[in-house]
This record gives C-alpha cells, structure tokens and sequence, in this order.
C-alpha cells in the first residue's frame, strides 16, 4: 500500500501563489511511479492538472500551462505544485495520486493510490 497526504491548500487571492505538497509513504516498492496533481470542483468531473514521471518528465493541463509547476523528490518521495497567478476557476480540491509499477510475476502490475484531498479557494 501507498499512503499519500497532501498539505498546502488553503485561501489565496486572484494572482497569488500556493504550493501543495504530497508526501507518500508505505511498504510498496515501485518500479517506476508517475505523480498527478488532479482537481475537482464543485458539479465538475476531476480532471488531471498535472503529472511528473519517474523520469522527471512532466506534462500540464492546457488551462494551467506556465502558471503551476510540478516536481518531485525521489529522495524525499514527495511531489509538489507549485501555482502560480492563481484564477478564481483554479478553486477546487486537490488530490495527489500515484501510480505504481509493481513487480508481479509473471507480469508487473499498476496500481493506483489516491489522497484525501486538500481545498484550494482563490478568491477574486
């Protein structure tokens, strides 16, 4: 299992900035781990914002595009988004996922793992 809690939500103004962190855990080895910021807003479906592979490869939604940035630290198994000239239509809650390669015989298997969550309010 992997455990992941994000921090760093809260309430800013209309071209501020927040950072979100997400700090996983647990006793699953991944082979390789591709990190997602998500977000869902009120009556709306969630909808990927960004995503950082192993690698350090990286990819945005087109609405969030030289705003956020994600990064991760392997080291410290801690992915991070930091949101930039914030819009009232970035209010949401954030989810951290990861998606884990795992070593299965006879073939490696994917799972998924979800935070709980953390609000984001950009007020105008």
């Amino acid at each position: 299992q992997v455990q992941l809690v994000e921090s760093g939500g809260g309430l800013a103004q209309a071209g501020g900035s927040l950072r979100l962190s997400c700090a996983a855990s647990g006793d699953t080895i991944c082979i390789s781990s591709t990190m997602g910021w998500y977000r869902q807003a009120p009556g709306k479906e969630r909808e990927l914002v960004a995503g950082i592979t192993s690698g350090g490869s990286t990819n945005y939604a087109d609405s969030v595009k030289g705003r956020f940035t994600i990064s991760r630290d392997n080291a410290k198994n801690t992915v991070l988004l930091q949101m930039n000239t914030l819009k009232p239509e970035d209010t949401a809650v954030y989810y951290c996922k990861a998606s884990c390669l795992t070593r299965r015989w006879p073939n490696n298997k994917l799972y998924d793992y979800w935070g709980q969550g953390t609000q984001v309010t950009v007020s105008s």
